[in-house]
Formats: C-alpha cells, structure tokens, sequence
C-alpha cells in the first residue's frame, strides 16, 4: 500500500493513463517498463484507490501481445460504457528492432496504431482476446503522421464519441486530432489544429469543460530552446471548441501545468463528486538507490476563475496531514506539509530545497541537491502573482510541491539527497499523516 505518491517499487514509470473513477475505485494506470529502472518497451501498470490517498498495487494491466502493439503497450485513456471499463492506448510496432537491445527502435523506424481493451470489471484484462485495432496506421500525412500520432484521450457528449491524439507535420510542427464515433470502435477523421513555432510533436493531450470554460492540455515537445534537459513541457489553455466541427481555436494566451519543469504527460478525469481532477508524472534524472525512476504527482483540481486555470491540492490529500510535529524527523515516511506565508526576500530552506520570494514571485531552488545533474534546471519561478504570497508545501524525499495561493501557481521538483533539517525565520506549520 503507497500513501498519496504512486511511484514502482523497482522498476521505470512514466506517463499516467487511464485515470478514472469506476466502480466506486479510482483506477490508475501508467507507462512502464517492469524489468528495470530504464525506459523500455511499454506495459501498464495499474493501482486503485478508494480515497486518492492509499494506492494498492494490482500489477501489469496491459502487455504487448499483438503486431500493432508488439514494441510498446503507449498512453491512452479509459472510459465506462454499458458498465464496462473500456482502454484506449497507442500500439507501436518498431520495423527495425535495435538487435543489441530489442527494447530500442533503429533510426525512428516504427509506426504507431490505436487499440482499445474492454474489462468487465477494470481488473481482468485479456490481452490475447480483447484487444481491437480501432485507427490503423495514418498514411495520410494530410491527417496525421504513421510514426508520431499516439496518446488517445476519449471522452463522450450525449451520445457522440470524441478522440483527440497527438500529432506531427513532417516531424517540424506539433498538431492535434479530432476524430468521432458513434459506437467508440469505428472512427472518423474530423479536424485538426497546429500552432507553427510551438513544438514539434504535441503529446498527452487532454480535452474537457470545467467552469463554463473549454480547456485544452497538451505538451509540445522541444517547447524549451536553452539546451537543457526536459525541453518538453506541459501546457494548458483556455479555447474554443466547436462540437459539431470539432473546430478548436487556440488563443495565444498559455499557461504551465506547473512552473518547476519537471511534470509531464497530464491525465484528467472526474472524482466522485464531479470536480475535475488529474495528475502527472514526476521525471526524474536517474533512479533512486538503483531501484526506481518515476513517480506520481499529487492529484489536483482543476478550476477556471477569473481567466486563469488554478490546480490545488485535491480535499481527500489536505484532509490527511493533521498530526502537528516539530520537525521533519517526526514525520511519516510519505513526508509532510508545511504552511507558511512569505514576504519580500523571506527565504525557507527545507533540507537544501530554497523557497523564497522574491517581488511579487515565488522561487525555489535546488542547486545543493543537483550538482551531480548539471544538465537539468535547478533555478524556478512563479509569474507575477495576484493572490498573495500563501505557501502550502509538500515534501516527499524525492519530490517537493509548492502551492502558492491555493493553486494560482504551482512548482514541483524532483529532488535527492534531501536533509531532514528547515531552516527559516518564517513561522511555519508542520503537519504529516497519523501513523
């Protein structure tokens, strides 16, 4: 049983999928390669939840098993229809196998498919017998690209079936599709939409209405031009969406899923009560002990207030820190909590993560515990900031997130080596969940 972060035990995580609630369980699913802490050839893993809080382990969902998925079981998503749990993924089939690890693709060599799986009850799936080929290769570069159009997101309206997947044109320009159905097996080509100078490949996105408001989520990729690690990032905008014509306007306004850099790949869905939440993948630069690289963000809900979109701690994970300590050595092994509110120049140190303000900015820095990764960013901001300065922090060993006014901002880091010491002259709450 995992509290609050789902990460694997001894193995390589990636992309959530599948995100649902179903049954009264929420499911979650994810990328994995189960042999190692290293990206391999796609499977995925799966945990459930009744609270988005205790996360049980119910081992390898999805296996490659078919041409069209034999390299890689990718992203996708799930929904319930008629009781079922149905899944919808990117197959991929490399052409040419790397002969020293079969793992690997030779030259880009390979094609991508879009399958779906139905379970009776979200446990059982049969890979050999259920799986469906539902868009076959795109040969059509007018539509999409054979290699680079992968990451389904379905969703239904009345009783119509949409699909968006990310896309290229000519490996130079990201783009999204909009495909329908009337049964959610056979699907038709409807539109699409691009942005030049914004990416080369759009991946993970993520469609729904929440506040009166139509939100797209994508990450383009090669977004970052400063030559460090992660130049894919994770997007989010408000825009219009024509149901009829699938005809989506994108405005030149964006924000960040969050502005530390190191989320990605975003999967939403709707929690027991109807509010609209998601969550992300934490990447990480190597394993931890050798072991595992990965994890789960905390999940968070989506809400659209005054032209901006605020992701905040989800109730069900704020509910359970209610133990006060002293210091971080009294805390649970899933970490703590701290609040805190900061003025201009006031820094906080948590075991060599910086948190500090600066103007009207929130800043962090985790300089002291990524020399070895001289690769990756350790400097982060918030933008100008309206809401105040109010800090709910969450820190895990091996990932911290700084929510700044209930959601305005958020900063999520990958960390290691982190000390059990703060230190601050701000007064602060520490909090952490009952043993």
């Amino acid at each position: 049983m995992q509290k609050i972060y789902v990460k694997p035990k001894d193995y390589w995580m990636n992309d959530p999928n599948g995100f649902i609630y179903y049954k009264g369980m929420y499911h979650l699913f994810y990328q994995c390669f189960p042999y190692g802490p290293r990206w391999g050839r796609m499977h995925w893993g799966h945990v459930v939840s009744k609270d988005l809080v205790n996360w049980e382990e119910q081992g390898i969902a999805l296996f490659p098993s078919k041409t069209d998925d034999r390299s890689g079981c990718f992203s996708g998503s799930a929904i319930e229809e008629d009781g079922k749990m149905q899944l919808y993924y990117t197959g991929v089939n490399y052409l040419t196998e790397n002969p020293e690890d079969i793992n690997l693709c030779v030259d880009e060599h390979f094609v991508s498919a879009q399958l779906m799986i139905t379970s009776e009850d979200g446990i059982h799936f049969d890979n050999i017998k259920d799986k469906k080929t539902v868009i076959p290769v795109i040969h059509d570069a007018d539509i999409g690209d054979a290699r680079h159009t992968r990451d389904p997101k379905v969703w239904k309206d009345g009783d119509r079936w949409y699909m968006v997947l990310g896309s290229t044109i000519n490996d130079k320009q990201g783009k999204l599709l909009f495909f329908t159905s009337t049964d959610g097996e056979e699907w038709k080509f409807e539109n699409s939409v691009t942005r030049e100078n914004f990416g080369w490949m759009w991946e993970c996105p993520d469609y729904f209405e929440v506040d009166n408001s139509q939100v797209v989520i994508f990450s383009p990729m090669q977004l970052f031009k400063d030559g460090k690690a992660e130049d894919a990032q994770t997007v989010c905008m408000q825009v219009t969406f024509d149901k009829e014509t699938c005809d989506m306007k994108l405005p030149e306004k964006y924000q960040f899923l969050d502005y530390g850099t190191d989320l990605y790949a975003p999967q939403s869905t709707l929690d027991e009560s109807g509010r609209r939440i998601l969550t992300a993948w934490l990447r990480m630069p190597e394993p931890v002990d050798g072991k595992w690289q990965g994890m789960m963000c905390i999940p968070r809900v989506v809400e659209v207030q005054k032209d901006h979109i605020y992701f905040r701690v989800h109730p069900n994970v704020q509910a359970v820190y209610t133990k006060e300590i002293s210091e971080p050595s009294e805390a649970d092994e899933s970490g703590y909590r701290l609040r805190f509110s900061l003025e201009d120049g006031d820094k906080v140190n948590v075991g060599g993560y910086v948190i500090s303000r600066e103007g009207n900015k929130i800043c962090t820095d985790r300089s002291a515990l990524f020399e070895k990764f001289p690769n990756h960013r350790v400097k982060f901001e918030t933008p100008e900031l309206k809401d105040g300065f109010e800090i709910e922090a969450y820190v895990n060993p091996n990932q911290i997130s700084v929510f700044v006014n209930n959601g305005e901002a958020v900063i999520t880091n990958a960390v290691y080596d982190l000390g059990k010491e703060i230190e601050t002259d701000v007064k602060m709450r520490i909090e952490t969940l009952e043993k």
